[in-house]
């Protein structure tokens, strides 16, 4: 089961990226996150309820759900549309992939889990390649300023959605399951995020064309509905930091689409950099062999009692 989702998560997630960049465009970039979080809650509620197991939180669930809320289905996509209108969407993905480093890092602010060498080793590694994949476009007299703006919100982006992870795994910890709080997390972050556009003055703007309907669709159904519920489930059953392994393989669907559809061109720097940031995130979820005891002097064992 944990391959299955594994396999299902890289897939879908490595995918929804080049969908976020088509949203691009006439429509706010909160309104468009309001319609594909406003339909995907629709739709959990809906099975929720035909499955009869639609739960409201109460107690400090319902702070934690709201908290979700604002991290995982609001502020992280804000982020990451506005990274996505400098720099391309496979590039915002292998930012992404290091929320494996963050996960840890905040279970260590927030639970104490001690953090090992080799996650710090794998942040290194991870923040070399960055440095590589975006050296091109830092280089570039042009778009050196825009570039390092996209790079800023992608990572204010993954750090929005590794506290969600957090969050997610203390709810789940409750007894409450990844489809019941993504079902009213996603109803919270459409509030905020209506509330926002109303705030703002921003008209209620739609877009009929069959490019930001169908990328609207896509990011609803399967990578909101199926994508978090699968995500959090891994979550779940083997804890943030070992759920985020998943992202190790993102930037290699990521960029191989953004290749095909936007044009991005791979250079020798940009491997290289892929690379490491790949092997900066499997070393982060290396484990070390643990020390055998030493061994003791064999004693005879006791007789059995009742035998002669």
């Amino acid at each position: 089961m944990n391959a299955f989702l594994y396999v299902l998560v890289v897939l879908i997630w490595g995918t929804t990226w080049i969908a976020l960049k088509w949203q691009l465009g006439p429509v706010p970039i909160a309104l468009s996150i309001a319609y594909r979080f406003g339909l995907a809650a629709l739709l959990l509620f809906a099975w929720l309820l035909w499955r009869r197991q639609l739960v409201v939180p109460r107690g400090r669930a319902r702070l934690w759900v709201l908290a979700q809320g604002l991290c995982l289905f609001c502020l992280n996509f804000v982020c990451f549309l506005n990274a996505s209108r400098s720099v391309a969407s496979g590039l915002v993905a292998v930012v992404f992939s290091s929320a494996a480093l963050w996960n840890a890092l905040l279970a260590r602010l927030v639970h104490g889990r001690a953090v090992a060498p080799q996650v710090l080793g794998g942040g290194a590694l991870g923040l070399a390649g960055l440095v590589l994949l975006f050296w091109p476009e830092i280089a570039s007299q042009h778009a050196g300023t825009s570039t390092l703006a996209g790079l800023a919100w992608a990572l204010g982006g993954t750090l929005c959605f590794s506290t969600g992870n957090l969050l997610s795994a203390a709810l789940q910890a409750e007894g409450l399951k990844p489809v019941q709080t993504n079902a009213w997390g996603m109803a919270v972050g459409t509030a905020i995020l209506l509330g926002y556009a109303l705030l703002a003055g921003q008209p209620l703007a739609f877009d009929p064309g069959p490019r930001y309907v169908g990328a609207l669709l896509y990011l609803a159904i399967p990578g909101s509905v199926i994508g978090f519920t699968a995500y959090l489930t891994l979550v779940g059953r083997l804890g943030p930091e070992r759920a985020a392994y998943s992202t190790v393989l993102f930037p290699v669907v990521a960029l191989n689409v953004s290749a095909w559809a936007e044009g991005y061109r791979w250079t020798a720097p940009a491997l290289v950099g892929l690379v490491l940031v790949m092997a900066g995130n499997v070393l982060v979820f290396r484990r070390r062999r643990a020390a055998l005891p030493p061994a003791s002097p064999t004693a005879p064992s006791p007789r059995p009692r009742g035998l002669a």
